[in-house]
């Protein structure tokens, strides 16, 4: 009986309504070396939200405590009602960007009702099936996304490298020699977490004066409090936040299901997405409802959770925020004293274990396509440049929509035969849509060709109505000139496409 009340009570934690979660569940509470790695991993994220979250305040313009309520809120809340188990969301910069404009405006409370807007915007949207969406988003954007995040988290480290104490050099390069060596004398307690105390216990044993995690920002003392934002419920409000709640909401959509593509990839287990859609929006409500600034899902602190702690359940993600709430609020004295050189070394190994190193080796390019190297640049490129990864993904997809455009455009081709009776037939083969079909009106002969005259398309599909209006013109011309049309082979799809738009698009041509 204890067992099975201490496995519903993990249940109820980790949220586990599908079979293989509860398996997992299951999993973890008869083997105590996962639980503990769970938790300690937990543990390790906590520690690195803390200077993401105040940093990410400042930008929005906020008090750091509405970042750190608004990490501790989404991770606890997402960890029940996400569809990706281990990925950690929280404060973001890419929503501080969008949402500081009200805070700075407005002020907070209009900042708070912001931030619920958007999570009910990303339910409607989840409920919808915005996350069937990323189907359409290629690999070679994925890999520029993946490689652009992992340049950012490195920029991001920069000011805690640049014009500081000659001590964090050295201190930085032993945190990056404790992750390496490390895991290869135990895996049991996640190698992240052995730097952040070696480094903290050398720096306080020895009196090194380095920047600490105290200096990023006073840490909140008390628990966040329940409350509906403080503004007038009237269409100017809703004029007033309503472009930036649809911005945040996009915005952390397409983070939180491309971090989540990610880790399915790297933990080789699939996602629930619509799941994950609609529970972003609810940790995003419940976020604005405690005072938070709201967030998505987290690239750099989930890959510290997935790949360097090796974390691979919901439990990782709640023990996040509770952790997270724990130092804060309990401990904020001693984790004040943390060094940021520790952490930096952390965020150092995420950036070389994010990096897909192989798409930019010389054998790799040299076989990849040059359209294929050009969208993952052009995502590169983008994303670093506007420091805003929705932006670079977007521009990504219509480089690589332009690059499919044109390689598919090229296989439609035409081959004009005559047999022994003078019937004239033309062959087309390859998909017909509007960037293959704008120049098949000038690859038959109108003026020489006896009648009849048959276009073969038993090798093509019709796709859409500039293909139907190119055929109609075909026909048209022919028809100057007397001759007869006939188009055979169509399949049933084309065949039924053809015959509701034909005569009805463009005048004569």
């Amino acid at each position: 009986m204890p067992s099975t009340l201490r496995q519903l009570a993990l249940a109820a934690v980790i949220g586990a309504p599908e079979q293989h979660d509860s398996a997992r569940v299951v999993d973890a509470v008869r083997r105590p070396r996962v639980l503990v790695r769970e938790l300690l991993a937990g543990l390790v994220v906590g520690l690195a939200l803390i200077p993401e979250a105040i940093s990410f305040s400042i930008v929005a313009g906020v008090s750091p405590s509405v970042g750190l309520y608004s990490s501790v809120v989404m991770a606890i809340v997402i960890s029940i009602v996400g569809g990706r188990r281990a990925m950690i969301s929280a404060a973001t910069g890419a929503i501080a960007l969008v949402v500081a404009p009200v805070a700075r405006e407005h002020g907070l409370q209009y900042l708070l009702a912001t931030v619920m807007l958007a999570g009910l915007l990303q339910v409607a949207l989840g409920a919808i099936g915005f996350a069937k969406l990323m189907r359409f988003i290629p690999r070679s954007v994925m890999v520029g996304f993946v490689n652009a995040l992992a340049i950012l988290i490195f920029m991001a480290q920069l000011p805690h490298l640049i014009g500081v104490p000659w001590a964090v050099y050295p201190l930085v390069a032993l945190g990056v020699a404790v992750i390496v060596l490390f895991p290869r004398f135990t895996r049991a307690v996640p190698a992240p977490l052995i730097a952040v105390v070696v480094i903290t216990v050398i720096t306080v044993a020895a009196g090194v004066h380095i920047p600490t995690v105290g200096d990023e920002g006073s840490l909140p003392t008390g628990l966040p409090v329940f409350g509906l934002p403080q503004v007038p419920l009237t269409f100017d409000t809703l004029r007033i936040i309503g472009p930036f709640a649809l911005a945040a909401a996009l915005v952390g959509l397409v983070e939180s299901l491309m971090t989540a593509k990610l880790v399915d990839d790297i933990t080789e287990t699939g996602s629930n997405k619509s799941r994950e859609s609609v529970g972003q929006g609810i940790a995003q409500v419940a976020s604005g409802l405690f005072g938070g600034m709201g967030g998505c899902g987290m690239i750099g602190q989930t890959m510290i959770n997935v790949r360097g702690s090796g974390a691979r359940t919901r439990l990782s993600t709640f023990s996040a925020g509770v952790f997270l709430l724990i130092l804060m609020v309990v401990l904020h004295d001693l984790v004040g004293e943390i060094p940021m050189a520790a952490l930096v070394a952390v965020m150092v190994m995420v950036c070389v274990g994010t990096f897909d190193w192989h798409s930019i080796r010389p054998a790799t390019l040299r076989r990849m396509p040059v359209g294929e190297t050009v969208v993952m640049v052009v995502t590169v490129v983008v994303v670093v440049a506007t420091n805003d990864l929705s932006i670079g993904v977007v521009v990504g997809v219509v480089a690589a929509m332009i690059v499919f455009a044109r390689r598919v455009a090229r296989f439609a081709t035409v081959e004009r035969t005559v047999d022994d009776a003078g019937e004239v037939r033309y062959r087309v083969d390859g998909e017909l849509f509007f960037a293959s079909s704008n120049d098949l009106t000038h690859r038959f002969d109108y003026a020489e060709d006896p009648s009849p005259v048959v276009i073969d398309l038993s090798g093509s599909h019709v796709w859409d109505a500039s293909t139907v209006a190119a055929l109609d013109a075909i026909a048209t011309r022919y028809a100057r000139h007397g001759t007869e049309v006939r188009i055979e082979g169509m399949n049933a799809a084309s065949e039924h496409f053809h015959g509701r738009l034909t005569g009805t698009l463009a005048g004569e041509d």
